[in-house]
């Protein structure tokens, strides 16, 4: 079953799998911009919602966005979309006011649903996944329900990624609109728990921080540096792991392609993700035209890429994938001779992490070849091929390497010592090290 196939995967219908007239005992929310939005947070909010059921929750909230809402991002075909498990509703409340309330309609309808939510008196925790807008919607709801008088039981924890600090901080700076800045910092430490996505993520924070500090005379820093831990992505490693041999052939098949003969891209194709350079040291390497180049997703810059192709006349050895499911990913991922992510900074964009990476290792398949741009280090530890940014005859030689000088036996080895540092990253290890710690929700402040 798919989102088209049944709505209230789409509108946010309740369906939970508690006996008729039962109440919950104990309530997990994540707010975040949820599928089918091509986004890291998205897969991270359905892992960790998965991982609370199987921890005992049973009553686990996605609050989101309509689909109006969300059609300026890049999205997955609703179709590809799986549902949730039973015990998961998805929300996605209705805006509030009419065209005279020029923004915010849609935050307030957010704010809205979280304080009915905390004002039921169940024992809560909050997870705001990316601070901008969804820390504030967390803690203007919390605001809301001491203001009301009625018991709460509401634990607040707030997710930081790099385009928080890239995005919304360092603009601000950049603009001189510092007040913006500040804002954001006071947010996210207003919550009860305060995470960054991994060491480089917070590395980012303090130093943005710092410049807030300067001007305003804030302590910010000393607060990020006690108060912020790092909480990894979660990835559903068993979706990697537990795959067929038989099934990845048929969906290779599907697709004309060859095991171990096709190098694999898969991710946003944008500039930071480095695909130009990749299309260029594909052309300049030894593997070129013996081995097929895959680039599967979607972005803005997909045309410019196909002109590049063109342009270099290797279009007939390049396949562009823009239909890729979440599900036909992993099968992508375990066939391929290799998979090349060769991310680079950007100012709009950093590589925090790079779910994608971890994702590669966990399903096998040829070595990874990357960058040592942002947190991608923690994602692969040792087990990536890495070369500088922006580097196409450094990409060449290492496609060349993990195609044509690897054997059979070193790329087993291989496959063997990434999954397990991968698993690191799995959904209940990061679930339990993420909500573990958190003490049991109590009452708030008005209860009595």
């Amino acid at each position: 079953m798919t989102l088209l196939d049944d709505p209230t995967l789409l509108n946010g219908t309740p369906t939970t799998p508690r006996d008729a007239g039962s109440s919950p005992t104990r309530r997990l929310v994540i707010i975040v911009r949820a599928d089918p939005v091509v986004c890291g947070h998205s897969g991270e909010a359905r892992n960790l919602a998965e991982a609370a059921l199987l921890r005992g929750f049973d009553d686990v909230r996605i609050v989101t966005w309509p689909l109006e809402v969300l059609q300026q991002f890049p999205l997955k075909p609703l179709d590809s979309v799986l549902p949730y498990s039973a015990g998961i509703t998805v929300e996605r409340p209705d805006p509030v006011g009419d065209y005279k309330v020029p923004d915010g309609r849609f935050l307030a309808g957010m704010v809205g649903r979280l304080v009915e939510l905390f004002a039921e008196g169940i024992p809560t925790v909050c997870l705001s996944l990316y601070l901008t807008p969804h820390a504030n919607a967390a803690m203007e709801a919390l605001r809301v329900t001491e203001s009301l008088g009625v018991p709460f039981d509401v634990t607040t924890m707030a997710e930081a990624v790099g385009s928080d600090i890239t995005n919304v901080v360092r603009s601000t700076l950049e603009t001189g609109n510092v007040g913006a800045a500040a804002q954001v910092f006071a947010t996210f430490l207003a919550h009860d728990h305060c995470v960054a996505v991994s060491e480089y993520t917070k590395s980012l924070i303090v130093a943005s921080a710092r410049e807030v500090d300067k001007v305003m005379n804030t302590n910010f820093v000393a607060q990020c540096r006690r108060r912020i831990r790092i909480s990894y992505p979660a990835v559903n490693s068993a979706t990697f792991t537990e795959v067929s041999d038989r099934e990845i052939e048929a969906s290779l098949a599907a697709r004309c392609l060859e095991r171990d003969r096709y190098i694999l891209f898969l991710s946003r194709i944008t500039p930071a993700k480095g695909v130009e350079d990749l299309i260029d040291g594909y052309v300049r390497s030894r593997s070129y035209g013996s081995t097929r180049l895959v680039i599967a997703g979607t972005g803005p810059i997909v045309d410019d890429m196909k002109a590049r192709a063109d342009e270099l006349g290797a279009a007939d050895h390049i396949d562009f994938l823009s239909d890729v499911s979440d599900d036909e990913k992993r099968f992508l991922m375990a066939g391929c001779a290799a998979y090349a992510l060769p991310s680079k900074p950007q100012p709009e964009f950093v590589e925090t992490f790079g779910i994608a990476l971890v994702e590669k290792m966990l399903a096998g398949g040829g070595p990874v070849i990357t960058t040592a741009t942002g947190g991608i280090p923690e994602a692969v530890g040792e087990h990536a091929i890495v070369v500088p940014t922006s580097d196409p005859d450094a990409l060449a030689a290492a496609l060349d390497r993990a195609v044509l000088e690897t054997s059979r036996d070193e790329r087993a080895t291989w496959e063997l010592a990434a999954r397990g540092y991968a698993m690191e990253f799995d959904r209940l290890n990061v679930f339990d090290r993420l909500i573990g710690p958190v003490p049991a929700p109590q009452l708030g402040s008005l209860a009595s």
